[in-house]
């Protein structure tokens, strides 16, 4: 039996819940199978966040390709009893036909904007809401999370620590993507780096050191077995002291020219720490020997450390980068926007979406920078919504743009690096007040005078239909 880490593309198709079938199946029995359109958005921002980064689409884009009901998951759909044999006939033959519009991933994002849009006959899209939100939602956040890392981290490396505690294999590799898109600079998750071209990364573990009798042994055993992957651990034991064995092993292997990478501080007061292992490198002549810091760090840890000064060139960030700790979910929805061409919205207290399919436009001044954003419909055009921005942009551009049409990919593959410069670009185009950590200002999202005429004549549509 395959172990069960395994997700194979015919079980793809059952990662949703059991509502979208039985859903799906009632719209069937009933005729409902029109030209519907939903959109995925964040209803408000995760504590703290100033902006998010979209990220997923990709991975959501590959699961339709291949998208299908095969003879293992009908039959295991036929043992529930619910469904009737037409039905199960229709999820036999189903492929995604739909298209897809959406943010290119990198892409800044905030609240109350369409990351996402699938359009497609009703029951497709019913039936994908739960992969789309799975795929979508936690590579934002964690892709948000790195990004805020990396605008702290004044230029200095940065490593995906986090497979070890990611919640489950795949949010390992979701971490390590989302995360190189965001600026870090590789992960330490192999399967990652095989399976999307990142680099990798590591060290030492602290076992190798304790098995040796010698910790100046260990340093010099691992030196010799990887002369170019050495990153010496240093906490085993004393810290101060590992650092002057890693000294003295770095003279050892210099005779044979062969450079030490650098010593990682896994614990303690990392501040103190690096600045006595520098003075003891740089005292040995080892003042190109890089000082890697790890051990429970986050973005305003690591912001701290630099503003301080501290002499660290490179910050592995594990635990708090794979779950996102302080921000670990938000409010990501999937909402029906579109059926038979009339728009369609949800008027319910606090969760109430905006009907239509839209496209997003964002506002430039002539620095450069992004000032605002505006949600209009999807046939406006740049040229008439940006004299609703006040004031007038210098540029106007529309974000969402089609991937996917007749159920085909239609825009080549982007690579991460394309994703990765588009979140570098817009990090350096987005203002300081937006990106700081802690009480960052609120983005301004309007919505364009069409749009907000449509909310209103669907809300009367949407009053009626409860007469």
């Amino acid at each position: 039996m395959p172990i069960d880490l395994r997700l194979d593309p015919a079980e793809v198709a059952l990662l949703t819940d059991l509502y979208e079938l039985t859903v799906g199946a009632a719209f069937f029995e009933h005729g409902f199978n029109d030209t519907a359109s939903f959109e995925v958005a964040m209803r408000r921002m995760p504590p703290g966040r100033g902006f998010m980064i979209a990220a997923g689409i990709e991975r959501l884009i590959e699961a339709l390709e291949e998208y299908r009901f095969d003879a293992g998951a009908i039959e295991h759909l036929e043992s529930l009893q619910l469904f009737k044999p037409a039905f199960l006939e229709f999820l036999s033959k189903l492929r995604f036909t739909g298209s897809i519009r959406a943010l290119p991933e990198g892409t800044i994002y905030f609240p109350g904007e369409p990351i996402a849009e699938i359009r497609a006959p009703l029951i497709e899209a019913q039936l994908i809401e739960t992969l789309a939100l799975n795929q979508l939602g936690f590579a934002s956040i964690v892709a948000t999370k790195a990004a805020r890392c990396f605008a702290v981290a004044g230029g200095r490396r940065l490593v995906d620590f986090g497979p070890r505690r990611a919640q489950g294999a795949d949010a390992s590799l979701i971490a390590a993507r989302s995360s190189y898109i965001a600026g870090f600079h590789g992960t330490a998750n192999v399967l990652a780096g095989k399976r999307y071209g990142i680099p990798v990364f590591g060290t030492m573990s602290h076992s190798f050191v304790m098995a040796h009798e010698s910790e100046r042994d260990a340093f010099g055993d691992f030196v010799a077995s990887f002369p170019t992957l050495s990153t010496l651990l240093v906490d085993t034991y004393d810290t101060i002291r590992g650092v002057d064995n890693a000294a003295v092993a770095g003279a050892r292997v210099r005779e044979a020219g062969v450079k030490i990478q650098g010593v990682r501080l896994d614990s303690g007061n990392l501040d103190e720490l690096s600045r006595k292992a520098r003075r003891i490198l740089d005292q040995a002549g080892f003042g190109d020997i890089a000082i890697v810091a790890s051990g429970n760090l986050d973005e305003y840890r690591i912001a701290e450390l630099v503003d301080g000064g501290a002499p660290i060139d490179a910050f592995g960030v594990g635990t708090a980068l794979a779950v996102s700790d302080d921000a670990p979910s938000a409010d990501f929805v999937y909402k029906l926007v579109e059926y038979k061409d009339r728009g369609r919205l949800k008027t319910s207290a606090g969760k109430m979406s905006t009907p239509g399919r839209k496209q997003l436009f964002r506002g430039y001044a002539p620095s450069g920078s992004f000032f605002a954003d505006m949600v209009g419909i999807v046939d406006e055009g740049t040229t008439t919504v940006a004299r609703e921005f006040k004031p007038i942009p210098s540029k106007t551009v529309q974000l969402l743009e089609t991937v996917f049409d007749n159920g085909r990919r239609i825009m080549p593959r982007p690579t991460l690096a394309e994703a990765r410069e588009r979140v570098m670009n817009g990090l350096r185009t987005l203002d300081a007040r937006y990106k700081t950590l802690r009480r960052p200002a609120e983005f301004p999202v309007r919505t364009t005078a069409a749009l907000g005429a449509l909310v209103i004549s669907e809300k009367l549509r949407a009053q009626k239909r409860q007469d």
